[in-house]
């Protein structure tokens, strides 16, 4: 005769086990849009192609008013500004580089060819810095004619633009050295690589709209 162990509950039946509920409104899926900031820069570049269209529009209209002052031929240094648009063509082929050797996934490389760029950059703020500075000393300054005034302020917003490019470029050289090659500083960049290429096609337009046609007038 075998003994019944079991032991009867006081409510005819066994408890209900207790149920483990799933978290609400959480997800475990990525929330960073694929590509949602490259589009996201790529609509800055749009707002600042505004800003630099505004600025060559205001240099097309007083870029004639010189106020019986000089003129485009007797200030503009063509061979230094030619060595300048040099160097930031050339940092911005570095640069290049640099994105093929992130693609290959070398990191001493890519620190390599973007030191390379900032030095490029600083090269050219250095020589704008040094074209500035000399006009000014010549009495040709900003308040000296509409002329001047439109010159300094697009040639000066495309400089401080290198020159927060060329901060930025620093502060991705530390990340990129501490974290390696990781997903974010990818994704960092090739932001900057559109930035810095950005920079080059509109200093063309600088180049050849401003100092080309200025010395021929």
């Amino acid at each position: 005769m075998t003994a019944d162990l079991t032991v009867p509950f006081p409510s005819g039946r066994a408890p209900a086990q207790p149920t483990v509920e799933t978290p609400r409104f959480y997800s475990t899926e990525e929330h960073h849009a694929e590509n949602g900031t490259l589009l996201g820069f790529w609509l800055y570049l749009m707002s600042d192609c505004l800003v630099f269209a505004c600025l060559f529009a205001a240099y097309g209209v007083l870029g004639r008013s010189y106020a019986a002052g000089p003129t485009g031929a007797d200030l503009f240094d063509l061979p230094l500004v030619a060595v300048n648009t040099s160097l930031l063509l050339l940092s911005s082929i570095t640069y290049g580089f640099a994105v093929l050797e992130m693609q290959r996934k070398k990191t001493g490389p890519v620190l390599a060819w973007l030191a390379v760029t900032g030095l490029l950059g600083a090269g050219f703020i250095g020589l704008e810095l040094f074209e500035f500075v000399h006009l000014i000393h010549e009495g040709a300054g900003p308040q000296r004619s509409a002329f001047l005034s439109s010159f300094f302020t697009l040639v000066g917003t495309h400089g401080l633009h290198v020159s927060f490019g060329i901060v930025w470029l620093i502060v991705l050289i530390v990340q990129v050295a501490q974290k390696g090659l990781i997903t974010e500083n990818r994704r960092r960049l090739m932001c900057l690589s559109m930035f810095w290429h950005f920079l080059d096609v509109v200093w063309i337009g600088v180049f050849t709209f401003v100092y080309l046609m200025g010395s021929l007038k």
